[in-house]
């Protein structure tokens, strides 16, 4: 927050400790502190009309968690009763920290019904070379006739086909498997769905066995359509091309 008169800004956070559909928000205690002579002002202001802002926001999260519970969008499993996952929530620029118990569908964030999409697709290519083609930046550009973002290590960034297509790589293991946090531009903001391309080799030829979560119902055919004609026929295209143009 910024102290209007004098311009001065300072940093704070809230943390919300075990906070699950069955709290009521009247009962949650809310503790506000500053660091030694700083934020007298925005100290006072957080502990009267900040208190009230934090609790509506928390009125909101728990109705959001008690319809996700009730669509049966959420819903506990043997593997995970018992365990918190701690989500992340923005709260005007604060970090708030709430455990959650159970939550075993990776869809915090933007809460909205999903599918899982699984494609089998063979290529007349060993398993590396198919590998190098998702991971190295020139034959990227190469399938993908745009620039390209290509980060190939665990974190690194993906963007592809104008920014159409963005993420990340979460996993590479080399001719085997790669794992990435991906989304299209046209889905809800931050949204991801998690890709997982497998790699099995057949001699001269590889399988590749795709497996997609967590895409948005409504962008179930679109998301096939993308990986089938964006990404497997252009790419069998390239491979169908002389060794010297694919270096």
């Amino acid at each position: 927050g910024t102290v209007k008169e004098s311009g001065e800004k300072h940093k704070g956070s809230v943390e919300i400790p075990n906070l699950s559909e069955e709290n009521e928000v009247d009962d949650t205690e809310i503790n506000v502190s500053k660091k030694k002579g700083e934020g007298d002002v925005l100290k006072d202001l957080m502990r009267t009309e900040g208190t009230t802002k934090v609790r509506e926001a928390l009125r909101d999260y728990l109705k959001a968690l008690k319809t996700e519970f009730t669509l049966g969008m959420i819903l506990p499993t043997k593997a995970t009763v018992g365990q918190e996952v701690a989500a992340e929530r923005k709260l005007s620029g604060n970090t708030m920290q709430d455990s959650v118990s159970p939550q075993p569908l990776d869809i915090l964030g933007v809460k909205i019904p999903t599918v899982k999409i699984f494609m089998r697709e063979i290529f007349n290519s060993p398993a590396d070379e198919l590998y190098s083609v998702f991971t190295t930046k020139e034959l990227v550009q190469k399938f993908s006739k745009c620039p390209a973002v290509i980060e190939a290590e665990k974190g690194g960034k993906l963007q592809m086909f104008d920014g159409c297509v963005s993420g990340e790589y979460a996993e590479l293991v080399p001719s085997q498997r790669i794992v990435l946090k991906w989304r299209c531009r046209s889905w809800p903001d931050e949204h991801y769905a998690t890709v997982a391309l497998n790699f099995k080799d057949l001699a001269a030829q590889t399988e590749l066995q795709l497996e997609c979560k967590g895409v948005p119902v409504s962008k179930e055919d679109s998301t096939r359509q993308c990986w089938k004609k964006q990404y497997f026929e252009e790419i069998r295209i390239l491979l169908q091309q002389p060794k010297d143009n694919m270096e």
